[in-house]
C-alpha cells in the first residue's frame, strides 16, 4: 500500500529565509505514518534541507524531482513534564529548567536537584500565597516615614537599637536558610520556588529596615550573643527541608510574629511600628506556608511526624547549655514594654514580657495540634523550642 504523503511547495523560499519555519510547520501536522514532500526552486534546498533532516533525525530522500522526508524522529523523541496545571509526583532530572507541562526532547542535561519529588517540598496553598505576597510587597522608602518627628532618651533609644540587632540576626538566618533550599530545588515544582524566593525577598526588605532603624539616630549595632548564634546555627545546619519548615517558620516565625505584634503595640516610636508591623504581616504568611508544606508532607508520609518530634528534641538537647535570649534583648524588651522607669511601669513592662513567652508557647502548641500532634505532644515540643524564640 503507498504511503500517504503530504506536498509543500516552497517556492523560491531557502534555508537562508526561514523555509524551515514552513517545514517544520508541515511536519507537525502530519498523520501517523504520512511523509512530506517538499518541492522548491532555490538552489541550495537539497544541501541545506540534508543537513537540517540528519540533525533532527528526519529520514530524507530524493524523488521525481522532489524530496521526501519521513516522520520527524525529533518531533516524536519527546516526553511531556507533567501537565502546566498540577505537578508530577516526581520531577526527573532531565527536565531540567523547563516549564512545567513543556515537551522535553530526550537527551537533555541531567541537572541534579536533591528536592525532586512532590511529597517531599508541596504545598497545596504556595500558588495563594505567592500571590498573596506579590499584592503585599512594599517599599521600605515609601511605606515607612523615616522622617516621622521623635525624640529618646539615650536608654530608651539604646533599647530599640538592641532589639533591631536581635532582630536583624535572626532575619539573617531566616533568609539564608531557604535561599539554600531554593538552590535546592526542582523548578517543576514552581509555585513552592516562587514562594521561597520571595521570602528570600521579604528578609532581604527586613534586614534592610531593621538595619536603618539601628543606624536612624547615629547608633551602631547593640550585642549579638553567643548563644543567640548557636540557636541560629541550629536552624542553619538543618538539611531536611521538612524539619527545616517546622523548625524556622512554624516554631521560629511564628514566635516572631507574636514578638512583633508585641513591638507594634510596645514601642516607643511611629517609625519601629510601622517596621514591626509590616513585618508581622510578611512573617505571617512565611509561617502559612510552612504550615501547608507540613500538613501536605505529613499526609504523604506518616513517619515525617516522628522525624519532627525528633528534630525538636535534638535542638533542645543541642541548645541545653546555651544561654538562650540574652539578658541585653530581654531587659529591653521589658524597657519598651514598661515605657518608664518608675518601679510600677518596670514591672508591668517585665509582666508583659512573661505574658508575651506564653503567648509565643501558645501559639506553638495551637500551629501544632493544628497539624495533627495530640495536645500532650503538642505541649511538650512548644516548651522545647530554643529560649532564643527563633
Amino acid at each position: 500500500m503507498a504511503i500517504a504523503t503530504e506536498t509543500l511547495d516552497l517556492g523560491d523560499l531557502g534555508f537562508d529565509r526561514g523555509a524551515h519555519l514552513l517545514i517544520r510547520r508541515a511536519l507537525a501536522r502530519l498523520a501517523p505514518g504520512q511523509r512530506l514532500q517538499v518541492r522548491g526552486s532555490h538552489r541550495e534546498l537539497a544541501l541545506h534541507l540534508a543537513g537540517w533532516c540528519r540533525g533532527r533525525g528526519v529520514a530524507l530522500e530524493a524523488t521525481e524531482g522532489a524530496l521526501l522526508l519521513g516522520p520527524c524522529a525529533a518531533l516524536a523523541r519527546t516526553e511531556q513534564s507533567g501537565t502546566p496545571a498540577r505537578p508530577a509526583e516526581s520531577a526527573p532530572a532531565t527536565w531540567g529548567m523547563a516549564a512545567r507541562g513543556a515537551d522535553v526532547e530526550l537527551g537533555a542535561p541531567a541537572y541534579h536537584f536533591p528536592l525532586a519529588t512532590k511529597a517531599e517540598v508541596w504545598a497545596e496553598e504556595a500558588g495563594r500565597l505567592y500571590a498573596q505576597a506579590v499584592a503585599g510587597q512594599w517599599d521600605p522608602d515609601s511605606a515607612i516615614d523615616w522622617n516621622a518627628p521623635f525624640e529618646l532618651p539615650d536608654d530608651v533609644e539604646d533599647a530599640v537599637v538592641q532589639v533591631m540587632t536581635y532582630l536583624v540576626e535572626n532575619e539573617n538566618a531566616a533568609l539564608l536558610v531557604p535561599a539554600r533550599f531554593l538552590g535546592q530545588l526542582h523548578p517543576h515544582f514552581r509555585e513552592v520556588m516562587q514562594c521561597l524566593a520571595i521570602t528570600v525577598a521579604d528578609e532581604a526588605r527586613h534586614v534592610e529596615v531593621f538595619s536603618r532603624r539601628i543606624a536612624l539616630r547615629g547608633r551602631k549595632p547593640g550585642l549579638s550573643s553567643v548563644g543567640g548564634q548557636a540557636s541560629l546555627k541550629t536552624l542553619f545546619d538543618t538539611a531536611d527541608f521538612s524539619v527545616s519548615s517546622l523548625l524556622l517558620a512554624v516554631l521560629g516565625e511564628g514566635s516572631f510574629v507574636n514578638l512583633l505584634n508585641f513591638l507594634n503595640l510596645y514601642a516607643p516610636d511611629p517609625v519601629t511600628r510601622q517596621i514591626c508591623r509590616l513585618a508581622a504581616r510578611d512573617e505571617a504568611r512565611h509561617v502559612a506556608f510552612g504550615m501547608s508544606h507540613l500538613a501536605w508532607h505529613m499526609a504523604e508520609d506518616p513517619s515525617l511526624r516522628h522525624r519532627l518530634e525528633t528534630a525538636v528534641e535534638a535542638r533542645y538537647d543541642a541548645l541545653a547549655d546555651t544561654d538562650g535570649l540574652n539578658e541585653e534583648v530581654f531587659d529591653a524588651l521589658i524597657l519598651l514594654a514598661a515605657g518608664a522607669f518608675e518601679p510600677a511601669a518596670i514591672a508591668t513592662g517585665y509582666q508583659r514580657v512573661q505574658d508575651l513567652v506564653r503567648e509565643m508557647s501558645d501559639g506553638r502548641r495551637a500551629r501544632l495540634m493544628k497539624l495533627g500532634f495530640s495536645l500532650p505532644e503538642a505541649q511538650a515540643m512548644a516548651e522545647r523550642h530554643t529560649r532564643n524564640f527563633m
